[in-house]
């Protein structure tokens, strides 16, 4: 498909050579001939030859963020600076259940009924939303997704259809930015897209990943190219020790609470520092996914060995890092001493409502949700694990437990939490009274039909590890969600109150699972 922009440089053809079609005033027109002749032949332009990117081996013309060198990558530029526009060729698209129909319509009404994706192996199909659910148009998203991918012969998709046991679907995942890593689909330098703003978890690889629409993605099935305009990057410098009681939820609340809710807004959050680099990939997934409620565009830690490890048993196909030069420009710089923070919360109804977790310890709760691609990973269930440990009491509010993925509800299951003399978080939990883990999904994240697990049906004061506390987000137009780590939510369940998270982790020190 030929795309008509300032992006592009067509040729045509005469007798002395190549020349862009459109021509400076010294050419002119012979009418007789129709053909293009030079009165004065200052040089010739040769065909487009394939070589390597400067981009990519950095001999571009001025010193780029890693951004911008991965768009200018993509779009096969040497430089791209922000504001510019560019079309950007797409490693990887994701889509899930509940966009999948509007982009396989879209896709079909402007594409032809017949007509076929622009690469069936770069397409990823998850459902996750509404899926454990008795509502028929939920059924229905994943019957018209289903019916596509076998239309298309799509290599990813992770089908689900027996609802009542998910665990006999081994094609089905769960919620998917954790699913697009655990399998493998997360590469350093690409760039991935997805129906879903929280797509931004991918940038902890150091890729460039965002969020889009239905419209952009039928496109990008077409044509496996979007026109993204090129943003600018502010960077956060975060370090210090991190204290035992404080998890990477706590950072971007800090973060966002800081710069507001719009303070990022069309702009890349580049995350570097010493406790940047002790962060596990996991919790690195939990600052670059809400970056979105800043407004950003995307979130980035650039790859490390720690990026490398992870990857090592994820992914066969071939990668390549790319970083921000040192004298890269960022419109702005903050930074933060982690040694000094203490346990937050965002208060309702929005993710900038900054508060620390003390501060809110009048407040009645009445229950405790923990899950969702932000906190339902298994380093956060670990980490709850770890506070009813050492809290050694049982919840005084239900406590929903829904693991992001298949594979979170295995290690739920199976792995040990390290001081626990050798018990597994699902002892952990039944022995703290919470209910048992449920099956993974995006559950009541974002609300879903009425009978979704974990939705509030009511108007209760629910503590979460889940990303956005707008009205109605959850369920009920009046609940009141207190955004929070999965430290602050486990301590909470055990007080029925905001406890003191610092008394209960102080001893715990942090563990990880990879």
């Amino acid at each position: 498909m030929a795309f008509n922009c300032s992006s592009f440089i067509t040729y045509k053809k005469n007798q002395l050579g190549y020349f862009p079609s459109s021509f400076p005033s010294s050419f002119i027109t012979d009418k007789k001939c129709k053909k293009i002749i030079s009165k004065k032949i200052v040089s010739l332009v040769s065909p487009k030859k394939n070589k390597l990117k400067p981009s990519t081996t950095g001999s571009s013309k001025s010193p780029m963020t890693a951004t911008e060198k991965m768009l200018a990558r993509a779009s096969e530029k040497c430089e791209v600076k922000p504001g510019q526009n560019a079309w950007v060729n797409v490693d990887v698209l994701m889509i899930n259940d509940i966009t999948c129909p509007g982009v396989s319509g879209i896709f079909k009404k402007e594409f032809g009924n017949i007509a076929k994706v622009w690469d069936r192996e770069k397409i990823v199909v998850i459902p996750d939303h509404y899926i454990f659910t008795n509502d028929e148009r939920a059924h229905r998203n994943v019957d018209i997704a289903r019916d596509f991918c076998m239309e298309q012969d799509i290599k990813y998709f992770y089908d689900i259809q027996d609802r009542s046991n998910f665990r006999v679907n081994p094609d089905y995942k769960g919620v998917c930015h954790v699913a697009l890593a655990q399998e493998g689909h997360c590469r350093p330098g690409e760039v991935l897209l997805g129906t879903d703003s929280h797509t931004t978890s991918a940038g902890a690889f150091g890729q460039f990943a965002t969020g889009i629409g239905n419209t952009d993605a039928a496109f990008i099935l077409g044509t496996g190219k979007i026109l993204l305009k090129v943003p600018p990057t502010l960077r956060f410098v975060l370090d210090g020790e991190m204290p035992n009681y404080l998890l990477a939820k706590d950072l971007i609340l800090n973060i966002i609470g800081e710069i507001s809710m719009s303070g990022a807004t069309y702009k890349t959050m580049e995350f570097v520092g010493t406790t940047i680099e002790s962060l596990s990939m996991e919790e690195r997934m939990t600052l670059c996914n809400m970056v979105v409620e800043a407004g950003g565009k995307n979130g980035i830690v650039a790859a490390d060995r720690i990026t490398f490890k992870y990857l090592e048993d994820k992914t066969s196909t071939p990668y390549e890092p790319i970083f921000s030069d040192e004298k890269a420009r960022f419109q702005a710089q903050y930074r933060f001493d982690v040694s000094k923070m203490e346990p937050l919360v965002a208060k309702p109804h929005s993710p900038d409502n900054r508060a620390l977790a003390r501060e809110c310890n009048n407040v009645k709760i009445d229950r405790v949700y923990i899950g969702s691609c932000t906190g339902g990973k298994t380093e956060d269930f670990m980490a709850a694990a770890k506070v009813f440990l050492a809290g050694g009491n049982t919840v005084k509010v239900p406590t929903f437990l829904v693991p992001a993925t298949q594979k979170v509800w295995m290690d739920i299951y199976t792995l040990e939490v390290p001081g626990s003399g050798g018990k597994t978080c699902s002892k952990i939990f039944e022995e703290a009274g919470c209910d048992p883990p449920a099956s993974p999904s995006c559950a009541a994240c974002m609300g879903g039909p009425r009978d979704t697990y974990g939705r509030l049906n009511e108007p209760k004061v629910c503590v979460s590890t889940t990303n956005r506390n707008f009205p109605g987000r959850m369920g009920h137009i009046e609940g009141q969600v207190y955004l929070a780590s999965p430290y602050t939510a486990a301590a909470s369940a055990l007080t029925g109150l905001f406890g003191e998270i610092v008394d209960m982790v102080k001893t715990q020190r942090r563990g990880s699972t990879q």
